[in-house]
């Protein structure tokens, strides 16, 4: 992997991603960029899905953590599975009864101007430093690959990485985002399958040689029921799945956006459905790839890296064939990017719908506006990442899902209340409750030992933050039917 055949094959795939672009942008305006014209087929839109939903933290993060966990991520995995199942049941079919671009005007609808803003405003913080994490794996592996062996500093990969991504998605929006990230997803699932045939076959062993060795190994203990006290007991990890899924997919603007482009409720359904099911597959073909990665370590006498994270890019890079490498740098490439790219354009769309008021502006100022926010929200991914670079001492995985279970509880709140009461709230108090809520989690969650007998939180953090936005709902709550209509 010399860093002129690395940058040839970067240019390749950029190059086709511009060109998907061109095609899918013509005649485009903001109401394609937004909903790609609700004209959508199902089955591409769930393929694309699983690039954009995995991102490069699954790529590099669930692999290296096998070393330290197993296959216990599964237990997440199968919450992810009902999570789904109740996006499927409950809010989509919300969303198209209610015609939404926005989803977030489902709560001024159902409650009014303060809780609106302050749900679109939670969204935009939550995904913008989630994705921002997730995207800082790509560039680092592009400055491992490529720029290293130049002297480029890491902060100009960054930023040809945000330009890349801005080129491609800031005409077409999310109608081009469907077709990117289906062609995305492609090399993102070739790589994992190539991945694991290649070292299986490094090791000498066949399909059932190599199940019954991660079987028997210390690698395959999937599930946690001795510790409750653990953050990888089963059930904090399953609730916590769970209520991530319904947050970060069917709360958030980037996901259901996508989703909403198809042509009717039965097909977002139908492309839900079968995406959750693929994703279970997929979840299970990384994490096998993890256990191969620490036997080849060890059949080899190699010295496991500092950060787990480290563990795949650095063999792929020095160890492996040629052919897995490229296929190792496609993959990194087509996650991150598939997440990174629609991450931009839901929030575009969020902050032009929900805080520009597009509704009443001509079609000349919505596209100038527009524009101003994709390359702004750009930029905004480039602090960030710079800044975590800086400071990141934990797998990005962790640190993905500890930013989502802080900035998603509010809205997990605020969408239960609104879905399963019919009280109305003290509007104006809104924001204060979903202020309060993450610091309260926090505190408790920094305490728990202490307070519990020793009861360490877990993902199940999301869920304590959304009880107590709930209940903080319930407080500033009147009885009134007035708004109930949605």
């Amino acid at each position: 992997m010399t860093p002129v055949l690395v940058l040839t094959i970067i240019v390749i795939y950029f190059a086709v991603l511009i060109f998907i672009s061109i095609i899918t942008s013509k005649g485009a305006d903001t109401n394609t960029f937004f909903t790609a014209n609700r004209q959508s087929p199902w089955y591409l839109v769930a393929f694309g899905m699983i690039g954009s939903s995995l991102s490069g933290v699954t790529f590099i993060s669930v692999p290296g953590n096998v070393g330290k966990i197993g296959f216990g991520y599964f237990q997440v995995v199968l919450g992810y599975l009902v999570g789904y199942w109740v996006i499927i049941g409950i809010l989509m079919p919300l969303y198209y009864r209610l015609n939404l671009v926005s989803i977030y005007t489902y709560l001024e609808q159902r409650f009014s101007f303060w809780s609106y803003k302050t749900g679109a405003f939670f969204f935009l913080i939550s995904r913008t430093l989630g994705s921002a994490l997730r995207l800082y794996l790509a560039a680092t592996v592009l400055q491992l690959f490529l720029f290293d062996a130049w002297g480029v500093p890491f902060f100009v990969t960054v930023a040809t990485t945000l330009i890349l991504i801005w080129v491609y998605t800031f005409r077409g929006g999310v109608k081009t985002i469907v077709y990117t990230d289906a062609f995305q997803t492609l090399f993102l699932v070739s790589a994992v399958c190539i991945a694991v045939w290649q070292i299986s076959d490094d090791l000498g062993w066949s399909f059932s040689e190599m199940v019954s060795a991660i079987e028997s190994s210390k690698y395959s203990k999937m599930f946690y029921f001795d510790d409750v006290n653990s953050t990888q007991f089963f059930w904090k990890q399953f609730l916590g799945g769970m209520f991530i899924t319904i947050a970060m997919t069917g709360l958030d603007q980037e996901i259901m956006q996508k989703n909403l482009t198809c042509k009717s409720l039965g097909e977002a359904q139908k492309n839900m459905f079968w995406f959750s099911i693929t994703l279970v597959i997929v979840n299970l073909l990384f994490l096998t790839l993890g256990a191969l990665l620490y036997f080849y370590t060890e059949a080899n006498n190699l010295t496991l890296p500092a950060a787990s994270d480290e563990l795949f890019p650095r063999l792929a890079l020095t160890k492996f064939s040629l052919l897995l490498g490229v296929f190792f740098l496609l993959g990194i490439t087509a996650s991150s990017y598939a997440s990174a790219d629609s991450a931009l354009a839901g929030l575009t769309t969020s902050f032009c719908i929900d805080f520009l008021n597009f509704k009443d502006k001509p079609e000349p100022v919505k596209k100038k506006q527009k524009f101003i926010v994709h390359l702004g929200f750009s930029l905004l991914f480039l602090v960030i990442i710079v800044i975590f670079r800086e400071i990141n001492e934990r797998s990005v995985i962790d640190a993905v899902l500890t930013v989502a279970g802080y900035t998603y509880g509010p809205l997990l709140g605020l969408f239960s209340f609104g879905v399963f009461t019919k009280l109305q709230v003290k509007d104006k108090f809104v924001p204060l409750v979903c202020v309060i809520s993450p610091v309260l989690t926090y505190m408790i969650s920094m305490n728990s030992e202490a307070l519990l007998g020793g009861y360490k939180f877990g993902l199940e953090v999301l869920l304590v933050n959304g009880i107590i936005t709930f209940m903080g709902l319930l407080l500033i709550s009147k009885h009134s039917a007035e708004r109930v209509t949605v």
